[in-house]
C-alpha cells in the first residue's frame, strides 16, 4: 500500500508540474456534435442563385428579340454581319449601307424627280487594299489606275465568289455627319484618308 500512496504522489506531482494555471480547462466530449448550417445562410444561398439564374434568362431573351425586329439596326454589328464578305470587309475597308436611287431632272419645266431607294449592304475598301479585287480578277489594272487618278477608292455589293457590283466611289466628307457637328464650326474640308 505504501507503494500505491507514493505512485499516486508522485502522478500527483507530476500533473502540479504541467499545470499551468493560466491555461483554459480542457474539456472532451466523447461525441463531438457537427455545427449545424444557418437555415438563414441556406436561403440566402438559394435566393442568389434564382436571382442570378433570371438574370440570365431575362438578358438572353432581351438579345434575342432586339436582333430579331428586320426593321430597325440597333448597332454597327448588324450592318458589319450584312455585308458582303464580313471577313474581308472588316480587314480591308468598312461595311456600309449602299442606297441606289435615280434622279430625273426635267428641264422645261425644271423639277426634280427620284425614284424609291433601295437600301442594300455594301463595303467599301481602303486604298491599300485594292490587291483583294485583282487577285480575284474583279477589277483590272486600267479600272485601278483609273480610279487611283481621281483619287478614289472601290466599293462593291454583292458577294465577291458571286456576281459582285464593283464601283469606284468618291469620298466626300465635305458635309460631314450633322449629327455631331458643333454650331458654328463650318463645313469640314474634304478628305482623302480612307
Amino acid at each position: 500500500m505504501t507503494r500505491r500512496n507514493r505512485d499516486s504522489r508522485n502522478r500527483d506531482s507530476r500533473n502540479r508540474d504541467n499545470y499551468n494555471r493560466y491555461d483554459p480547462p480542457s474539456y472532451r466530449q466523447s461525441n463531438p456534435i457537427p455545427p449545424k448550417d444557418s437555415p438563414i445562410n441556406v436561403a440566402k444561398a438559394a435566393i442568389l442563385a434564382s436571382v442570378f439564374v433570371v438574370g440570365v434568362v431575362v438578358g438572353l431573351a432581351l438579345n434575342l428579340t432586339t436582333s430579331s425586329n428586320p426593321t430597325t439596326i440597333d448597332s454597327s454589328l448588324q450592318i458589319d454581319r450584312k455585308a458582303p464578305n464580313p471577313e474581308i470587309c472588316q480587314q480591308f475597308g468598312a461595311s456600309a449601307i449602299v442606297t441606289d436611287m435615280r434622279v430625273f431632272l426635267t428641264l422645261t419645266p425644271f423639277s426634280v424627280y427620284l425614284t424609291q431607294p433601295r437600301m442594300q449592304p455594301g463595303c467599301v475598301l481602303r486604298r491599300t487594299n485594292w490587291a483583294v479585287l485583282e487577285q480575284k480578277k474583279l477589277v483590272n489594272s486600267e479600272q485601278v489606275r483609273d480610279c487611283k487618278r481621281r483619287m478614289n477608292t472601290f466599293g462593291f455589293i454583292g458577294t465577291l465568289e458571286g456576281n459582285p457590283k464593283i464601283d469606284c466611289v468618291y469620298q466626300n466628307d465635305a458635309a460631314g455627319n450633322l449629327f455631331l457637328a458643333q454650331p458654328g464650326s463650318g463645313v469640314r474640308p474634304e478628305t482623302d484618308n480612307f
